[in-house]
């Protein structure tokens, strides 16, 4: 089984809407993937209001998501580690015991877009509009990693 982490700052937003976003397009039985964030400021709670509308105009539930912070063994539980932007990267390598465990991390629209290291932007003070750019920007990149995972 491949398991993947997506990861953003307080795991309401973007990465709670990326876990949903690829578990809608992958088999359970063969890709677990999970979320978390880089700060705890959350853990427990749902995902914003706003992540829960667009997934669900999008046929997407993610309600049974609850935040949770990034744990140094999560290098150990996970094979990919897509983070959402660049300080979100440094936070994880910062706690990555070893080379091996950073190669693991990359920034998502990498996947979309190679080698560019875009990154998406928090909509978290933004309005409806953000949440809906956020979506097509991680459901491109849900659909690159798909691709590839069809492919192992």
């Amino acid at each position: 089984m491949t398991r993947i982490l997506m990861v953003c700052l307080g795991n309401i937003c973007r990465s709670p809407l990326a876990e949903g976003i690829l578990k809608s397009k992958v088999n359970p039985a063969t890709v677990f993937v999970d979320s978390a964030g880089t700060g705890a400021w959350h853990s427990g709670e749902l995902p914003d209001k706003r992540s829960i509308a667009i997934a669900k105009k999008y046929g997407i539930d993610i309600t049974n998501q609850r935040a949770r912070l990034f744990l140094v063994e999560d290098f150990d539980k996970f094979d990919k580690i897509y983070v959402m932007d660049k300080s979100n990267y440094i936070n994880v390598c910062k706690l990555a015991p070893n080379n091996n465990a950073i190669d693991k991390v990359e920034l998502i629209l990498n996947e979309s877009f190679p080698n560019s290291e875009l990154e998406v932007p928090d909509p978290y003070y933004g309005g409806e509009q953000g949440f809906e750019n956020v979506y097509n920007m991680l459901n491109d990149a849900c659909e690159k990693i798909k691709i590839q995972l069809e492919n192992i």
